[in-house]
């Protein structure tokens, strides 16, 4: 006879024994005996790192922002173009200035027993001794317009810019590694939670089929569920051992997955409004400024290229003695009758550069920087259009991530009350094992939504920032 058909009167002396027999269990079993204690569990926070023997060193966002920073090549190689630029920049700005040097020479030409100037006619004497001071001076119009100077000055901006862009980009790639880890933790102890509560289903049924309460295809049920729940488990753990080592190469030169990480992703900055959010990007949008500034860098090569059809004018002044003698007064070979005469003087050149031929190349570079320029502002109109839409897309993400958390939060609660009313009836006969199973899934599942989306609202906010900045 089954345990069905068994008269009323067997079934609660069944019952009696087995409460009998439950309370006489071990203090293991004994907490599998009401659902509230199934939950205990699953009610601590699923989001802590995994603790461990030895302390680790604890890396908050911004201590994994800073060692990314240290380490990654792109952006400092964005850095580095930054700083020659700024060097390029200073070096513009000392050019049009007047130059000052010193130039000492010594001059010896071949006697011919003759004359005292000795063979080579441009020389004034078989010895010649020159002690300068150079002063120089370009009056080209580039210099006079400080063209070269404005140039360097916007490819400065523009190299900045783009250290930005590539310190913006590499704090999101930060973001989705550190919290992608935090996410895995958090699904790990999530299925060590499930692979604990598919333990105790498994001796709850046992228990419940010694008593004759429950078929042993309930047994059955609930170790597949637990052979499941150890799949869940090593895949878990794969998943967090994996997001570590994404995360050891961002943040560690010699590689070292040996550290801890917080768990601050409900910390995320809220977003501002659309409106504000649109007047940062107009201000701040690192590729908006790029496209900008390029504009900026083609106008003024286009200025450059023009004024290279203009005349210039160099200036060299020179100060110092060119004798036959080092000293301040000299006796001229030519004339040596007229006794030591004063050495010290000055001359200047002046050269006037007139350009009248030069078989078309100034034109064609003209047209060259006209095309560039042509080129630049078309980029410039486009990066504005494609901003306005960057920037909707990007805020109705974290519009639509923000509005699902209230959701993924709210299902993850009625998924565990829904886990621990399938125990209460499972445990009064009211619920079969597939009951208790489904809502440990659905448990298991809205946890890792609610996780999933957390991760989702924290990454878009990045992303936001991508084009506005930090707000």
């Amino acid at each position: 006879m089954s345990y069905r058909q068994k008269p009323r009167n067997i079934a609660a002396l069944g019952g009696g024994m087995l409460l009998g027999l439950v309370t006489s269990l071990s203090p293991g079993l004994s907490q599998v005996a009401t659902s509230s204690e199934f939950l205990a569990a699953s009610a601590q926070s699923n989001g802590t790192s995994t603790q461990t023997i030895s302390p680790l060193p604890t890396l908050t966002f911004r201590d994994a922002l800073e060692r990314a920073q240290r380490n990654d090549p792109q952006f400092q190689s964005a850095v580095s173009d930054a700083r020659l630029a700024h060097e390029d920049r200073l070096q513009s700005r000392a050019t049009p200035l007047p130059s000052l040097g010193l130039s000492s020479q010594y001059l010896n030409t071949q006697g011919n027993g003759l004359i005292p100037t000795g063979k080579f006619v441009t020389q004034d004497g078989v010895h010649v001794y020159r002690e300068w001071s150079v002063v120089r001076q370009d009056l080209s119009p580039a210099t006079l317009t400080r063209t070269d100077y404005k140039r360097a000055t916007a490819a400065e901006t523009l190299s900045q810019t783009k250290a930005e862009k590539a310190r913006l980009a590499l704090a999101l790639t930060v973001v989705k590694a550190y919290y992608g880890l935090v996410i895995t933790q958090r699904k790990y102890t999530t299925a060590q939670e499930g692979l604990d509560q598919a333990n105790r289903f498994v001796a709850l049924g046992q228990s419940l089929e010694r008593g004759g309460r429950k078929p042993h295809s309930d047994v059955v049920k609930f170790q597949l569920q637990q052979t499941a729940q150890q799949k869940f488990l090593r895949e878990a753990n794969l998943a967090m051992e994996s997001a570590r080592l994404d995360l050891a190469v961002l943040l560690f030169r010699d590689f070292d997955e040996n550290f801890a990480i917080v768990d601050d992703l409900h910390q995320a900055p809220p977003v501002p409004s659309f409106s504000e959010v649109l007047a940062l990007a107009e201000m701040k949008n690192p590729e908006m400024r790029i496209a900008m500034n390029s504009a900026r860098v083609a106008s003024l090569n286009v200025a450059m290229a023009r004024q290279a059809f203009l005349p210039s004018v160099k200036v060299e002044v020179d100060y110092g003695i060119e004798s036959n003698c080092v000293g301040v007064r000299c006796v001229d070979v030519s004339y040596r009758g007229l006794g030591p005469v004063r050495t010290v003087g000055y001359s200047m050149t002046a050269v006037l550069n007139l350009p009248v031929w030069d078989w078309g190349v100034k034109k064609s570079k003209l047209r060259q920087a006209e095309i560039k320029h042509e080129q630049a502002n078309l980029e410039l109109s486009a990066e504005q259009r494609q901003l306005v839409k960057n920037v909707h897309a990007a805020y109705n993400e974290t519009q639509t991530a923000l509005a699902h958390l209230g959701t993924l939060r709210s299902a993850a609660d009625l998924a565990a009350e829904n886990l621990r009313l399938n125990i209460a009836r499972y445990q009064t006969d009211e619920a079969v094992a597939l009951e208790v199973v489904d809502a440990q899934n659905s448990l298991t599942q809205a946890r890792n939504a609610l996780d999933d989306g957390e991760l989702r609202y924290r990454v878009a906010v990045a992303n936001l920032q991508t084009f506005t900045g930090s707000f």
